[in-house]
């Protein structure tokens, strides 16, 4: 799969992002990369580590990883960085391999920005640069370390 942006990822051809959150034999979970430029904070992706198109090319043990990390995500999303709202995407035009945007609402967003790419038009969104990135994807990790299944 050497045209797959994914796949090149995990077989070390490009600089990996040293915003991991978590990492099984399945899924890689991590806060985007915007490569230095202001990042909304807490947008997260969820890769499946196998070159998979879509949803329904997982198999079942993937999609178990992959459907925990989710509610995982979307609960420390809620729990330690008190979003109201976690919009969850899967498109797969642009990249054909399986991986999932969690996008968290936060508490005074404007009716007119909500949505999983409104959020980012909002001047008052919450934007991070990379250290204030990392210390969030610290705090989910944390919390994901704290938190019984």
């Amino acid at each position: 799969m050497s045209a797959c942006f994914i796949c090149n990822k995990y077989a070390g051809d490009l600089p990996a992002s040293n915003l991991l959150i978590y990492e099984d034999e399945y899924v890689y979970a991590g806060h985007i990369d915007r490569d230095g430029q202001p990042n909304y904070l807490g947008h997260m992706m969820i890769d499946l580590k196998r070159h998979a198109p879509s949803l329904a090319d997982m198999t079942m043990e993937e999609a178990r990883s992959f459907g925990m990390m989710m509610t995982k995500l979307s609960r420390a999303l809620k729990e330690s960085e008190q979003a109201e709202h976690i919009y969850a995407y899967v498109m797969g035009d642009a990249v054909p391999h399986l991986h999932m945007h969690l996008v968290p609402r936060y508490p005074g967003t404007p009716k007119e920005h909500w949505g999983p790419n409104a959020v980012y038009h909002w001047d008052e969104a919450p934007m991070g640069n990379e250290v204030e990135v990392q210390s969030l994807c610290y705090r989910i990790r944390k919390h994901l370390e704290n938190v019984n299944e």
